[in-house]
C-alpha cells in the first residue's frame, strides 16, 4: 500500500491510497462470500453460484462496495496512525480506479477538527428519564373480515389464467397484445411491442389505455387514444396525446379455485376449510400481537430519545445520509435499477435526494446515541450467550451449521453482530422497565 497525505484546508486532510491488485482481489473474494447467499442465479441453488457466473450476470461492480469495505478500515487506520491524525468524522471516499486485476486507487477527505491532532469524542448525551416510561400497548383483534380477506388473497395467489375463445375482452382478463404507438403522426421510440401480456384493469399502462381494450376481439386492430401524463419519464412525450394501434392475439380469463376443503389442502397443511380458517386466524393474531409489541417498543425508545439532550454535529448526519443512500442503491441494484435511472424517473437530483433523507438520518443518529448512552449507563454488553444465539439465528437462515457459519465471519462481521446484540439488549431493557398504559383502542 502507498499513501500520500495533503492538507487541503485548516481542518481537512486528503489521503491518497494505491492498493495492490492482489490485496483488492482478497476484498473481492470476501465480498463474494458475504453476498453469495443472497443472490439468485437460474440453474444454481441459492448460495452456490460461482463468483464468475454472478459477475457475468450482474457485472463485477456488484461486489465493489463490499470489497472496499472489507479492506478499507484496516488500511485507513494504518494511514491515520502513521500520519498521527485523529479525524472527527467518517471519511469521504472517492474512487479513481477500481476493477479486477488493477491496483485500487482512491482518496479520502477527513475533517480533522481544525488542527492536525485533536481528541475524538462522541457528542455528549444528557439522558433524561428512560426507566419507567409509560406507553400504550394496542391490542389488535383479528376479526372474521380480516380472515376472509387473507384467504381471498391466498385464492388469488393460486389462481391461473386459461385461454377463452369466441368472446371479446372483459375487465380482469389477461390479454396478449401487439401494438405500435404514434405521437404527432410519428411512431415513437419505445412505443412498440409484440406479445405483451396485460391484465385489463391492473393500471400498468397509461391511464385510459386498458379501458379502451374492453370489447376488443382477437385478431381485430383497435385504435387506442390516450394522453401521456404531464410527469412522464420520457420528456418528449410528457403531456402529449398519442394513438396506439393494438391487436389482441389472445384472451385469458382468471380461474379462481373453489373455496372448499381441496383448496385448503392445496395452500396449507390443513385437511378442511374450517381448520384452514382457524389456522389463518391464529397466524394473523400472532402477526397482530407482534406488531403491537413493535409499536410499544418504538414508543418507549422514542420517548427515551425525546427525554435526552445532545448537540449532533452535521458530519454525523451527513454520514448517516450517505449510508442510507448506499443501502438504497444496493437494494436497487439487486432489482436491476441504477440510482441514476431512479433519479431520472423521479425528477430529483442527488442533492435533493440527500435533503429528503436528512430528517430520518438525524432521527437515527439521535436514537443510536441515546441507546449507546443507556447501554453505557447500565453496563449493557453483548455477552457470549447473546452472541451465540444471534450467530445461531443467522446460521439457520443461511442453512449452515453454526461452526461453518462462524468460519466465514470476519472480525468486522463479529463487531457488527455485537453492536446489533448490544442495541437489542438495550431496547429489551427499556421495554422491561417501561409501564404499559391502559388502552381502550384496538
Amino acid at each position: 500500500m502507498k499513501t500520500t497525505v495533503e492538507k487541503i484546508s485548516s481542518n481537512k486532510v486528503k489521503i491518497s491510497f494505491v492498493i495492490e491488485a492482489e490485496q483488492f482481489e482478497k476484498g473481492m473474494q470476501s465480498a463474494y462470500r458475504k453476498n453469495v447467499g443472497r443472490i439468485s442465479i437460474p440453474g444454481f441453488r441459492k448460495g452456490k453460484a460461482p463468483r464468475k457466473v454472478i459477475e457475468a450476470q450482474y457485472g463485477e461492480a456488484i461486489f465493489y462496495e463490499d470489497a472496499v469495505d472489507a479492506i478499507f478500515p484496516e488500511l485507513y487506520d494504518q494511514a491515520i496512525s502513521e500520519n498521527k491524525l485523529e479525524p472527527v468524522d467518517r471519511p469521504s471516499l472517492e474512487v479513481q480506479q477500481i476493477g479486477s486485476g488493477k491496483d485500487l486507487e482512491f482518496t479520502v477527505e477527513v475533517d480533522a477538527g481544525g488542527v492536525w491532532h485533536v481528541s475524538v469524542v462522541k457528542p455528549e448525551v444528557t439522558l433524561g428519564q428512560y426507566k419507567g416510561i409509560e406507553a400504550e400497548k394496542h391490542q389488535h383483534t383479528v376479526d372474521d373480515e380480516a380472515v376472509k380477506a387473507e384467504i381471498e388473497r391466498a385464492r388469488e395467489r393460486v389462481s391461473r389464467y386459461i385461454e377463452v375463445e369466441d368472446r371479446p375482452v372483459k375487465l380482469d382478463d389477461q390479454v396478449t397484445i401487439n401494438y405500435a404507438g404514434f405521437c404527432e403522426g410519428e411512431q415513437f421510440e419505445g412505443g412498440t411491442a409484440q406479445g405483451q401480456k396485460l391484465v385489463i384493469g391492473s393500471g400498468n399502462f397509461i391511464p385510459g389505455f386498458e379501458d379502451q381494450l374492453v370489447g376488443a376481439e382477437v385478431g381485430k386492430e383497435v385504435e387506442v387514444n390516450v394522453t401521456f401524463p404531464e410527469k412522464y419519464h420520457a420528456e418528449n412525450l410528457a403531456g402529449k396525446p398519442a394513438t396506439f394501434k393494438v391487436t389482441v392475439t389472445e384472451i385469458q380469463e382468471k380461474e379462481v379455485p373453489e373455496l372448499d376443503d381441496e383448496f385448503a389442502k392445496d395452500v396449507s397443511d390443513c385437511d378442511t376449510l374450517e381448520e384452514y380458517r382457524a389456522q389463518t386466524k391464529e397466524k394473523l393474531q400472532k402477526q397482530a400481537d407482534e406488531r403491537a409489541d413493535v409499536e410499544f417498543e418504538n414508543a418507549v425508545v422514542e420517548q427515551a430519545v425525546e427525554n435526552a439532550q445532545m448537540d449532533i454535529p452535521e458530519p454525523m448526519v451527513e454520514s448517516q445520509v450517505t449510508s442510507m443512500l448506499r443501502d438504497m442503491e444496493m437494494r436497487m441494484m439487486y432489482q436491476g435499477l441504477r440510482m441514476e435511472d431512479y433519479l431520472k424517473y423521479t425528477g430529483q437530483t442527488m442533492e435533493q435526494m440527500r435533503e429528503t433523507q436528512k430528517e430520518e438520518a438525524e432521527r437515527r443518529v439521535r436514537t443510536q446515541l441515546v441507546l449507546d448512552a443507556i447501554a453505557q449507563a447500565e453496563s449493557i454488553e453483548a455477552d457470549e450467550e447473546s452472541m451465540d444465539k444471534e450467530i445461531a439465528k443467522y446460521a439457520e437462515q443461511s442453512k449452515k451449521s453454526v461452526e461453518d457459519f462462524k468460519k466465514g465471519l470476519s472480525s468486522q462481521d463479529m463487531e457488527y453482530l455485537a453492536a446489533m446484540v448490544k442495541v437489542q439488549k438495550t431496547v429489551d431493557f427499556l421495554k422491561a422497565e417501561a409501564v404499559v398504559k391502559p388502552c381502550d383502542c384496538e
